[in-house]
C-alpha cells in the first residue's frame, strides 16, 4: 500500500508539471556566453540560480541558441519546467529585481509540455554592428574598422551568399554537427548613424557562422575580396578560406521565430 502512495504521489508531481517559456534579453560583455561552464559567468547560470531562488527547488533552463562569450542578445528565449501554478507577473518582477541589470525578463508565459525553446524555433536574425569612428557610449556593442567600407560591393556579396546553402567555410572547426546546411533568407547591409549593421536570417547558424562572414563581406568592402572570390571561397568549403573571424562585442541575437502561437491562454 506505502508503495501506491509513493507511486501517486509521484504522478501527481508530473502531472502538476508545467513548462513556460521565458522572453529575455541580455549584454553578453560579462559572460562567458549563454551555456553554463564550469567555473565561469554565464546567462544559463545566473538564470537557473535566480529562477532556483525564487522557486525554492533546483531549476534547470534550456536556451534557444548558444551565443559565444562577449555576444548580446535583444531578443532572446528559454524554457524551464516548474510544478504547480506558476505566477508569471510576479515571477517576472521578482526576477528582475534580483538578477543583474544586464539581464532584463521581460515576459514568463505557459507553453505547452512538449514546446522546445531551441528545436522550436524556426528562423534566428542576428546583427552586427561597425563604424569606423570612436562610439564613447557603445563601448563594447560595436567593432571599430579603420577604413569605409563600400556597403554596395559587401551587398552584392551578401546576395552571393542566398545561391548557396553548404557554409562550411564559415563554421568553426571541429565542431559537432551534423550538416552545415543552412537555409538562408536575408543578408543585407544597411547604414545607421555612425557606423554600419549587417542583419542576417536563417533557419539554423553554424558556431561563428555570422562573424566570419561579417569578415568575408568586409574584405569585400575594402576592396580585399572580389565576388568572384566570394563565390570561390563558399564553394572550397573550407574554413582557412574565408576571412577572419571578427570580434564578439558587435553581434546581437536580434529575433527568435517560433511557428503558431506558444503561449497556453490561463
Amino acid at each position: 500500500m506505502a508503495f501506491c502512495h509513493v507511486v501517486s504521489f509521484a504522478y501527481l508531481c508530473i502531472l502538476f508539471m508545467g513548462r513556460y517559456f521565458i522572453h529575455l534579453a541580455y549584454n553578453g560583455a560579462c559572460y562567458n556566453g549563454w551555456q553554463t561552464q564550469p567555473g565561469l559567468p554565464t546567462v544559463q547560470l545566473t538564470l537557473e540560480n535566480a529562477l532556483s531562488t525564487l522557486l525554492r527547488t533546483s531549476i534547470a533552463v534550456v536556451g534557444c541558441g548558444r551565443t559565444d562569450t562577449g555576444v548580446h542578445a535583444s531578443d532572446f528565449y528559454a524554457h524551464f519546467d516548474a510544478e504547480g501554478d506558476v505566477d508569471c507577473g510576479q515571477l517576472v518582477f521578482k526576477l528582475n529585481n534580483l538578477l543583474p541589470p544586464d539581464i532584463a525578463i521581460y515576459d514568463i508565459f505557459p507553453v505547452a509540455a512538449n514546446a522546445h525553446a531551441r528545436f522550436d524555433a524556426t528562423a534566428r536574425t542576428y546583427q552586427y554592428h561597425v563604424s569606423d569612428r570612436r562610439l564613447p557610449f557603445r563601448q563594447g556593442q560595436y567593432c571599430r574598422i579603420y577604413f569605409r567600407p563600400d556597403i554596395d560591393k559587401m551587398n552584392e556579396a551578401a546576395r552571393v551568399l542566398m545561391e548557396y546553402e553548404d557554409f562550411t567555410s564559415f563554421a568553426k572547426l571541429h565542431t559537432q554537427v551534423k550538416t552545415n546546411i543552412c537555409h538562408l533568407t536575408h543578408a543585407e547591409w544597411t547604414e545607421e548613424e555612425g557606423g554600419w549593421v549587417f542583419t542576417i536570417r536563417c533557419n539554423r547558424f553554424l558556431r561563428n557562422m555570422v562573424r566570419s562572414v561579417t569578415g568575408t563581406l568586409l574584405d569585400v568592402g575594402r576592396g580585399k575580396l572580389t565576388i568572384d572570390g566570394m563565390r570561390e571561397i563558399i564553394e572550397k568549403k573550407d574554413r582557412c578560406a574565408a576571412g577572419v573571424s571578427m570580434p564578439a562585442c558587435g553581434l546581437f541575437l536580434t529575433k527568435v521565430e517560433y511557428p503558431g502561437e506558444l503561449k497556453i491562454e490561463s
